[in-house]
């Protein structure tokens, strides 16, 4: 299944969504349009059980160039300003949420609110010619709202440095630094981003899921809370019949048939 409303493409096949931003010209911009089609293509993802995996990926020459700053400055009210941050927040926040990994596609640059967008998926592999920055402060603007996501993915130290300089790093560097997974040439990003997608749909759906929710969750909790919540998600997914299934053909040496349950 394809669909297509302009800003943002979707993609759905044998359980793998690719959701491609598509505002090649303003090198994927989040405008409100394509905020708002995120939001609403990641609440779709979020009530598909059959989805196993998805891909965040970009048409154009960048992956995300961050907001669209001509829309932002034809509405100079605060009141729009925090809308729009709010609206952002919550498709971050929506990607982290989702029952299933997000995998970030990038083959371009990914700066200001789209190395958050990158920060925010599970996971990512990039091209080589990758550039990453949170650069509002070339302009006056602190990036408040990346620095979320980037402090939740690079040390500090780092990432302070890129908030404060705007300079952009590699992606050999983004790699170095954890912002990214793997870095390849671009000729072999989509081999890689397969490669990926088929190791995570070759695992048992309820265990992908109960993961994706588990190590998000914990993330923000102390470590006896972390190790109390984690035996209780142990405990009910080794219930699961997913479970049983993994560790008899485990025993017999042959491969799992997952039911999904």
């Amino acid at each position: 299944m394809t669909s297509d409303n302009t800003v943002l493409l979707t993609e759905a096949k044998a359980g793998v969504v690719t959701l491609t931003l598509n505002r090649p010209d303003q090198f994927n911009a989040l405008s409100e349009e394509l905020l708002e089609a995120l939001r609403n293509a990641l609440a779709a993802v979020a009530q598909d059980d059959s989805v196993r995996c998805v891909v965040l990926a970009a048409n154009g020459r960048a992956f995300c160039a961050g907001h669209d700053l001509k829309q932002m400055r034809s509405n100079p009210e605060q009141h729009y300003y925090e809308q729009l941050f709010a609206q952002c927040s919550r498709v971050m926040q929506s990607i982290v949420n989702l029952p299933v990994p997000v995998i970030a596609k990038v083959h371009g640059m990914a700066t200001a609110a789209g190395c958050q967008l990158v920060a925010s998926c599970d996971l990512a592999i990039t091209a080589d010619t990758a550039k990453f920055a949170v650069s509002g402060i070339n302009v006056g603007l602190f990036c408040s709202t990346p620095a979320v996501a980037l402090t939740r993915n690079v040390p500090a130290k780092k990432a302070f440095e890129m908030l404060m300089t705007g300079q952009f790093i590699s992606a050999d560097d983004a790699l170095a630094h954890g912002l990214v997974n793997d870095v390849v040439p671009l000729d072999q990003l989509d081999a890689r981003i397969d490669a990926l997608v088929r190791s995570i749909c070759d695992k048992s759906p309820v265990a992908v899921r109960t993961g994706k929710g588990m190590f998000q969750r914990q993330r923000g909790m102390n470590l006896g809370d972390a190790y109390d919540y984690a035996g209780q998600v142990m405990a009910q997914n080794m219930m699961a019949e997913d479970v049983a299934e993994g560790i008899d053909a485990f025993i017999q040496k042959r491969q799992p048939v997952w039911k999904g349950r």
